[in-house]
C-alpha cells in the first residue's frame, strides 16, 4: 500500500482543543476522527489511491421478546420521529463498539424495560442508507427468551413500557402501515409457531489468529442437509 498516516492526538489540556489543521500545501486529507484523535491519509503521487475509507455502517439491533401468553415485549420512546404519537415498538438500539450483536440486544432491552433475556437467533437483517451521519445502516432483528417478566422502564428514554397482546400490537395503523415492523412480526411469530429457522451463532477461529468471533448460521437447514 502506497499511503501514509498522520495521527494527530487531541490535546485535552490545551485551551484549544482542536486547532484547525491545514492539509492543502502537504498533500495530506482527514480520513476519520475519533474522541482523542484526528487521522490524515496520503497517497503518493501517481499511484492509483486503494486506502479504503473508515467506518461505513452503523449496526443497530431490534428485539421481539414473546411470554407464554403470547404478548410481546413493547416500549413507547421518549424521542425520536414517533415522540408522543402513542406508537408501541420493539425495543431497539445501537450496538457499541467491540460488542457482539447477540450481547447488544441482550443489554438494550435489560436497559430499556428491565427485562432479563436469553438470546435465541437473528431473525432477519436490514441495511439502508443514508441513515446516521450520512451512514449506512444495518438493522438485526433478534428473537430473545424471557427470563423475568416485572418491567422497570428506562426514563431517560421510555415513555411506557408493556407486554402487549399480539393481535393489539400488529392491529396498530403504524405497524400496518411500515413494512419493517410488520415483517418484523411476521417472522418472529413464525419462528415462534416453529415455522421459520434464523440465525444462531458459534464461534470460530480463523487460520490467521486465535481471536475468536461469532458466525451465524441456519443451523437447522445445515442439520438436515448433513443428515
Amino acid at each position: 500500500m502506497e499511503g501514509a498516516g498522520n495521527k494527530r492526538c487531541l490535546d485535552q489540556t490545551a485551551h484549544h482543543p482542536f486547532q484547525p489543521y491545514s492539509t492543502s500545501c502537504r498533500g495530506f486529507w482527514y480520513h476519520h476522527a475519533e474522541e482523542t484523535y484526528l487521522m490524515l491519509a496520503y497517497w503518493l503521487p501517481n499511484t492509483t489511491h486503494t486506502l479504503p475509507v473508515n467506518a461505513t455502517h452503523r449496526v443497530s439491533v431490534g428485539a421481539f421478546i414473546m411470554n407464554d401468553k403470547r404478548e410481546v415485549l413493547a416500549v413507547q420512546e421518549k424521542s425520536g420521529v414517533l415522540r408522543g404519537l402513542g406508537v408501541w415498538k420493539f425495543p431497539t438500539g445501537v450496538v457499541e463498539p467491540g460488542e457482539d450483536i447477540n450481547v447488544g440486544a441482550v443489554r438494550e432491552v435489560k436497559e430499556e424495560t428491565g427485562i432479563d433475556a436469553e438470546f435465541v437467533e437473528v431473525l432477519a437483517f436490514r441495511q439502508s442508507h443514508k441513515s446516521f451521519f450520512d451512514k449506512s445502516d444495518l438493522f438485526f432483528v433478534c428473537l430473545l427468551r424471557p427470563l423475568s417478566y416485572d418491567i422497570t422502564k428506562q426514563d431517560s428514554e421510555i415513555e411506557a413500557c408493556q407486554w402487549m397482546p399480539v393481535e393489539e400490537f400488529a392491529a396498530q395503523p403504524f405497524v400496518q402501515k411500515h413494512e419493517l415492523v410488520k415483517y418484523i412480526l411476521e417472522v418472529g411469530l413464525a419462528k415462534v409457531d416453529k415455522e421459520y429457522a434464523g440465525f444462531s451463532p458459534i464461534s470460530i477461529k480463523s487460520a490467521f489468529t486465535d481471536k475468536l468471533s461469532l458466525f451465524y448460521m441456519n443451523r437447522r437447514d445445515l442439520d438436515r442437509a448433513s443428515g
